[in-house]
């Protein structure tokens, strides 16, 4: 499991999929989004603007997960 660390309140959910890299574009983190692909704390999220705050965990189903520090 990776670290992310963000130094604001928070990161919304499709721009940390790209600042950890886990997307090669904001378009594949809508898509992934858009398709409940992505998890967030264990349960899927839809929403693209999801804030995300430190200690929440973030995955791509089946993929590695990350967590916001």
């Amino acid at each position: 499991m990776a670290e992310i660390s963000i130094s604001t309140e928070f990161i919304k959910l499709d721009a940390l999929l790209k600042f950890a890299s886990l997307v090669g574009s904001g378009g594949e983190a809508k898509m992934l989004i858009q398709d409940g692909q992505v998890l967030v704390n264990g349960e899927v999220c839809t929403m693209r603007g999801k804030k995300i705050r430190p200690g929440d965990k973030v995955s791509i189903a089946g993929g590695e997960e990350v967590t916001v520090v």
